[in-house]
């Protein structure tokens, strides 16, 4: 059961990241073109809203990508900043937050996301992009 539930918050963070991906790339174009989307945090905001908000902001940003019509280079492009804002999202909840089990689950996050992302890194590198 307690490994069910793991997997669902799992299954809903992902939906959650997903969702931003694609608002992101519906809203704008490119990166200059954030206009209407308040990534900020609410004056009076705790630390952790802060926190999050700035992760979201800079993943949005990232993601907004020129493509390039190199399907697999836009892939790489897009989801380096897509899985450096989970890894951003899981050490906030790591600094903040005191639910072991999620403590447990962004942790393994960010070791995940991590070795993704210099996979990705290493296949740019390998074909000069």
């Amino acid at each position: 059961m307690q490994k069910e539930n793991l997997m669902n918050r799992s299954t809903i963070f992902a939906a959650a990241l997903a969702a931003a991906a694609a608002m992101s790339m519906a809203s704008a174009a490119r990166a200059d073109d954030m206009s209407g989307m308040d990534m900020s945090a609410k004056p009076g905001a705790s630390p952790s809203d802060k926190a999050y908000a700035d992760s979201m902001r800079d993943m949005m940003k990232g993601m907004a990508v020129e493509p390039t019509g190199d399907a697999d280079k836009d892939f790489v492009l897009m989801m380096m900043p897509h899985h450096q804002g989970a890894v951003d999202m899981a050490k906030v909840e790591l600094r903040y937050g005191t639910d072991p089990e999620l403590r447990r689950l962004a942790t393994d996050i960010v070791a995940a996301q991590v070795k993704e992302i210099a996979q990705m890194k290493a296949w740019l590198e390998k074909r000069g992009k």
